[in-house]
């Protein structure tokens, strides 16, 4: 009895324990698949007849037309616009429409306009009497359009909805796929005077008395309608530009007589709005291939600055297969222009600038536009327009069709630092090329700012690099996107986020996107892969709508390069590169195995390395190194592997092998989450150095720490991880080994 009591308690006392040891071993729940290589068909829009998966237009791809007939007249004194325009628009979709949404971006200038109410506001500590006044005692600004009429074909009113920066018009019927329908609206507004009120257009006031005007959004415009969303109808906050539909363009444009002038398009009165000599120095200019001709000389423009004409002038323009239209004129211009030869075609490189530019945009503006018009048709395809322009406006950079604002003056004597002359160069060649992106390659800018600036600033990047070897680059190399991506992550948001969201606009949109691409073509793809893609890439899309899919998917399309662990980590996480050597091991060959060695069961896979008489590998910290083994290997001296190469190889298949020295296992850890190609150089001791690339795939089975074996001839004096700074890596002082001592600011 007392036996069996004594089990049953032994059994009681015991079964927590054993219930404790199962409960421990509890299997943890299944997960998704989280592999950093998994394809990107989680996050990327199912492909159709409207966009294929390869990334180019499908079949049934379409998109509307818009046409516009528009007549302006700038009042200079009361810098007011007055328009009219005639919008004829075709629904190529397969669907109808009910009704119509178009694009009223002056209004978020209006009075009433909500974008003030948007950001967050505190109190200064301090401000000028000029800022309070204009903060907290004068009326605002009302910049917003003012409506007289919309009407349709026949003059009928028609019914519309203003709803902010939108207006919707209301259809007594739906208009049909094919169907064509006339608008016709007239309207008028103040002119901003941005340098004061801010905004992307607007005009600059000057002591002298006359202003420089920069007109754009300057009409209602139809909104895009596609296959993606439909009606592109999100509001107009200020940081998301424009999402635009290509149509067919004549502009009539009534200014004082006394201005010059430049807009989109051709124009198509020349004689009678330039004077004779600049006609004929026009002419001249469309055949000067190396250097600029002034068309309208300092001389000409400091005369006309004094007369301010009561007369008036009307400039006429069409431009073909264009998203928008824009437009800068003031008596004030300097015009200067030269020719810039494509295979095909030629095109007009022009630029429009008030003294206050000179000397410094007489001398680089313009060779400047023909340079990027050379640069980017190079990566992307020829140049379609029949000019660009670089206008001199302070305080901006805006792109428009063919032409563009961009800042940069020299000081009141002339002179100017480099600072301001490469400030100057860089804005008109990002802006210039913001004829490719989004001019041509017509993504959505309200959306996605990245696919415009990123792009454009990459290739930017490029131009730079072959206008000067001196040019400053900020944006591009690797390096340079580094404290941005090592910053507080509550700052920070993916790529792919909404234009309206981003905090830190230019690192994200601008930056890290044209670092992403920079590494891409340097470092992983290699030039002809990348340059086949990206080119691919602009000419399925040029003169339609892209999305990020179909980008991501033509560079993945174009060059066989799987790519999705690259996009996934770059433009949808804020992960950043970080890749360590953890451990560093040496091993000797030695023809004794180690104590407590257990001979590996030979299978299909290992065979050739697990049957035969072994070789062993001893590493510098293991119990059965012994130091005389630190030294270099001597075939001769390890007698399985010297009695194998004597019976396998002749003496000419003997003279071919190669002959390894040193061995060493590096492991390398990841503390940051993005994967990476590892980029290690070996540096001897003998002052040679060696490079070897392992693809960011080595990461696909475990992503924390990788190992590679390195066979040298020579001894190694240290191992560097990324050398040239392509990756980003956000922390240099894990890349070296021996690591290297840190010194400290006293020293």
């Amino acid at each position: 009895m007392k036996k069996h009591i004594l089990f049953i308690w032994l059994f009681i006392a015991i079964t927590p324990s054993i219930i404790a040891q199962e409960t421990s071993k509890a299997k943890e729940k299944g997960h998704t698949d989280q592999n950093k290589f998994r394809q990107m068909y989680d996050l990327l829009a199912t492909p159709n007849s409207y966009r294929t998966a390869s990334g180019a237009p499908g079949p049934d791809y379409y998109q509307q037309q818009a046409d516009y007939k528009i007549d302006i007249e700038l009042d200079d004194k009361n810098t007011k616009l007055y328009g009219t325009e005639t919008i004829t628009y075709t629904n190529n979709a397969k669907e109808s429409l009910d009704y119509l949404w178009l694009q009223l971006d002056q209004n978020i200038a209006a009075r009433t306009s909500k974008t003030p109410l948007v950001d967050n506001s505190k109190i200064d500590p301090s401000i000028s009497a000029a800022g309070f006044s204009r903060k907290y005692l004068e009326a605002k600004f009302d910049g917003g359009f003012k409506l007289d009429y919309v009407k349709d074909a026949k003059g009928n009113p028609m019914s519309y909805t203003v709803n902010e920066t939108m207006m919707r018009i209301n259809l007594d019927k739906p208009l049909q796929h094919g169907e064509k329908i006339v608008l016709n609206i007239k309207w008028n507004y103040n002119i901003n005077n941005y340098m004061i009120d801010g905004g992307r257009s607007g005009y600059e006031h000057f002591k002298d008395g006359n202003n420089l005007y920069i007109l754009a959004q300057f009409y209602p415009r139809m909104a895009v309608y596609n296959d993606v969303e439909g009606w592109q109808n999100m509001q107009f906050w200020g940081a998301g530009e424009f999402a635009l539909t290509f149509g067919n363009y004549e502009v009539n444009i009534t200014v004082p007589a006394d201005h010059i002038m430049e807009a989109t398009g051709v124009l198509q009165n020349r004689s009678e709005v330039f004077t004779p000599e600049q006609l004929k120095r026009y002419n001249q200019a469309e055949n000067s291939f190396d250097k600029p001709v002034i068309i309208v000389t300092q001389a000409e423009a400091m005369a006309a600055e004094k007369g301010f004409s009561a007369k008036k002038k009307t400039w006429r323009y069409k431009a073909e297969n264009v998203r928008d239209f824009a437009i800068s004129t003031s008596r004030k211009f300097i015009m200067d222009a030269m020719a810039v030869q494509f295979e095909t075609k030629k095109a007009m490189a022009i630029s429009l600038y008030p003294k206050e530019g000179n000397p410094l945009w007489e001398t680089y503006s313009t060779r400047a536009v023909a340079h990027t018009l050379k640069s980017y048709s190079s990566h992307t395809f020829e140049y379609p327009y029949p000019k660009a322009v670089s206008v001199n406006a302070q305080d901006q950079g805006m792109e428009y069709p063919m032409i563009c604002w961009n800042f940069g003056r020299p000081q009141e004597d002339g002179t100017y630092t480099d600072r301001v002359k490469y400030g100057m160069l860089g804005v008109i060649i990002h802006e210039v090329g913001h004829n490719y992106f989004p001019m041509i390659v017509n993504s959505d800018e309200r959306q996605w700012t990245w696919m415009d600036e990123g792009l454009n600033t990459f290739l930017q990047s490029l131009a730079q690099a072959t206008f000067d070897p001196k040019f400053p680059i900020d944006r591009g190399p690797a390096k340079n996107i580094v404290p941005y991506m090592s910053g507080d992550q509550s700052k920070l948001e993916p790529i792919m986020t909404n234009s309206e969201s981003i905090s830190q606009f230019g690192n994200n949109a601008y930056g890290k996107p044209a670092t992403a691409l920079n590494i891409l073509r340097e470092t992983i793809m290699g030039h002809d892969l990348f340059d086949y893609a990206f080119k691919t890439y602009a000419n399925r899309w040029k003169f339609k709508h892209p999305t990020p899919e179909d980008f991501f998917r033509t560079m993945e399309d174009a060059s066989a390069v799987d790519l999705d662990w690259f996009f996934r980590g770059w433009f949808y996480t804020t992960d950043y590169t970080d890749i360590g050597i953890k451990e560093v091991k040496q091993f000797f060959v030695s023809n004794d195995p180690p104590k407590d060695f257990k001979a590996p069961e030979v299978t299909r896979r290992n065979r050739l390395k697990a049957s035969g008489p072994l070789v062993y590998m001893i590493a510098n910290d293991s119990p059965d190194f012994k130091p005389e083994m630190n030294k270099p290997l001597d075939i001769k001296s390890v007698t399985a592997l010297d009695e194998f190469i004597q019976t396998k190889f002749t003496a000419e298949e003997k003279a071919k092998l190669d002959s390894p020295k040193y061995f060493y296992q590096v492991t390398f850890n990841k503390p940051g989450g993005l994967v990476m190609p590892i980029i290690v150089e070996l540096s001897f001791e003998d002052g040679t150095s060696e490079t070897q690339t392992f693809p960011a795939q080595i990461w696909r089975f475990n992503d924390a720490e990788v190992s590679r074996m390195f066979a040298t001839k020579k001894p190694i004096a240290k191992i560097t991880v990324d050398p040239k700074l392509e990756t980003a890596d956000i922390d240099t002082t894990n890349n070296v080994w021996p690591k290297a001592e840190v010194k400290s600011k006293f020293d």
